[in-house]
């Protein structure tokens, strides 16, 4: 949620995860608890967690990559079955990801989620690097998984 913006009645706060976030729970790395307990409050409706269809491409592909295709299969599989919700990727939020690439030094895929966590109002779950040069005043809040940027 946005700084000074309040929920309203009935409404779940939102989270964006990124595939960093992803791939550490599927490799089950540090920082993996941190997201299963995200996933456990998105099956309680506590919080409602949004992952674009950019950074499921990014997990499919690093898991392809590292692990094989039946793998990556398995783990798009196991997503479909997770309280996330998938969102395409409009116009809106392909020129919020432009923009977000024109100003910060990280990965395009990932300006992907950034962008939808500001379109949402939403905190963005990661424990990539690059996202730490993302500011505070920028409106995102960024939960921090395996270590504290700085």
């Amino acid at each position: 949620m946005r700084p000074g913006s309040r929920m309203r009645a009935g409404e779940s706060e939102k989270v964006v995860l990124d595939s960093y976030a992803l791939l550490a729970y599927f490799q089950d790395e540090p920082g993996a608890n941190q997201v299963e307990d995200l996933l456990k409050r998105a099956s309680r409706g506590e919080v409602r967690l949004l992952l674009t269809v950019v950074n499921l491409g990014e997990v499919a592909y690093v898991t392809e990559r590292t692990l094989g295709l039946q793998r990556a299969q398995e783990v798009l599989a196991k997503i479909e079955q997770l309280p996330i919700q998938v969102v395409d990727v409009d116009k809106r939020i392909a020129l919020e990801a432009a923009h977000i690439k024109a100003r910060y030094a990280i990965a395009y895929a990932d300006c992907f989620a950034l962008a939808l966590a500001r379109i949402e109002g939403a905190s963005l779950v990661t424990g990539d690097p690059e996202f730490e040069s993302v500011r505070p005043e920028d409106g995102v809040p960024l939960i921090w998984i395996r270590k504290t940027p700085g």
